[in-house]
């Protein structure tokens, strides 16, 4: 997939350098496999800034700190990309439940009981949440509950034809979205 995607992954780099100062990767510390924190990789979409007092914020739909070119790569998941090097390193899956800044996961773990469930596997680059309508920002509670119950479904049903059914949704996702 690395060798595929590099075109898309090496004009994403140069548009990013060539549009905003700072770097082309964003690194942002997250839980991952039995909750061992990890370093995810993303292409970086947003203005170089500091979080308050270390809050992280989610970024929303018309956020001040996304720039132009991070819109369309937000959009069309190619911020996600890099993740295929967490994949690599055996931090991440293919498929799997969506990791979460670590800030997030305190916040709902205090909020949904079942929350911390989706660290039962490696978190993934795509998952059924993800390609069942539930991508993108969570601004309340009952959102993310929506996601933790498809993260647990396909914990207790997962399979080789779920992930491959997973993998074959993911790209047709991408065009039916609605995300910043």
């Amino acid at each position: 997939m690395l060798v595929i995607l590099s075109p898309i992954m090496i004009a994403t780099a140069i548009a990013i350098k060539l549009t905003s100062h700072g770097p082309v990767f964003y690194t942002q510390k997250r839980h991952g496999w039995d909750s061992r924190v990890i370093n995810v990789w993303k292409f970086r979409s947003m203005v170089v800034h500091q979080e308050d007092g270390g809050k992280v914020k989610q970024a929303t739909r018309d956020d001040a700190r996304v720039t132009p070119v991070g819109r369309f790569i937000r959009r069309t998941s190619i911020d996600e990309l890099p993740q295929l090097f967490n994949v690599l390193n055996g931090s991440m899956s293919l498929v799997g439940p969506r990791p979460h800044a670590l800030q997030h996961n305190e916040y709902y773990s205090q909020h949904i009981k079942t929350y911390m469930i989706r660290h039962r596997l490696k978190p993934g680059i795509t998952g059924l949440a993800q390609v069942s309508g539930c991508p993108g920002e969570t601004q309340t509670v009952g959102k993310m509950e929506k996601r933790v119950k498809f993260d647990i479904d396909y914990i207790n049903n997962r399979s080789i034809w779920l992930d491959m059914k997973i993998l074959l949704m993911t790209p047709f996702t991408l065009f039916k979205k609605d995300i910043y």
